[in-house]
C-alpha cells in the first residue's frame, strides 16, 4: 500500500512546461503571456556586471532588443569572457512595473549623482537615455507605467 501511494504521487508532479525562445524580440513580445513561467532564451551576450558578475544582458543580433539576466540556482556569476558569445538561459520569466512617478523620483536621484564628482557620468548618461525612452514609449502607448521584463537565470549553456 506505501508503494502504490508513491507511484500515485509521481503521477501528480508537473510536467516540464519551459516554452523556448530563438530571440530576444519574440519573448519581448510574448512576455505578458511568459511572466513568471520557465523559458529558454537564445542570444547575445553583450554585457556583464563587472563588480559581482551576477547579471549580464542578452541582444539580437541586430542588438536592438534587450533583456537582462540575474544570475540565480545553477548561475554563480558570469564572466566577462562571455561578452560576445551567444548563450541560452533557462530561467523563469519576472517583470518590475515603474510608474511614472517612480520614473520622476529615479529621474531626480540621478541628476543630484551626476553633479557630484564621485558619479559614474558614463552610467548616468545612459540611464538617462533609458529614462527618455522609457517616456517616449509611454506616451506612444497612452499608459502610465512601464514594465521592464527579466530573467532569474537558473542555468545557462554556450552555443557553440
Amino acid at each position: 500500500m506505501l508503494l502504490l501511494g508513491a507511484c500515485n504521487n509521481s503521477k501528480t508532479t508537473k510536467p516540464n512546461t519551459e516554452t523556448s525562445f530563438s530571440s530576444v524580440k519574440d519573448l519581448l513580445l510574448n512576455a505578458d503571456k511568459q511572466k513568471d513561467k520557465t523559458i529558454k532564451i537564445t542570444g547575445i551576450v553583450t554585457h556583464t556586471c563587472k563588480h559581482s558578475g551576477r547579471r549580464c544582458f542578452l541582444s539580437n543580433k541586430n542588438g536592438k532588443e534587450e533583456i537582462r539576466i540575474e544570475a540565480s540556482g545553477k548561475i554563480n556569476g558570469f564572466d566577462r569572457e562571455l561578452v560576445g558569445s551567444t548563450i541560452t538561459v533557462t530561467g523563469i520569466l519576472k517583470s518590475n512595473k515603474l510608474t511614472k512617478e517612480y520614473i520622476s523620483q529615479w529621474e531626480e536621484k540621478l541628476k543630484k549623482e551626476s553633479t557630484k564628482d564621485e558619479g559614474n557620468v558614463e552610467s548616468c548618461e545612459a540611464e538617462m537615455n533609458n529614462i527618455q525612452k522609457m517616456r517616449k514609449w509611454m506616451k506612444k502607448h497612452k499608459k502610465d507605467s512601464y514594465t521592464i521584463y527579466f530573467l532569474q537565470g537558473t542555468d545557462y549553456d554556450t552555443v557553440k
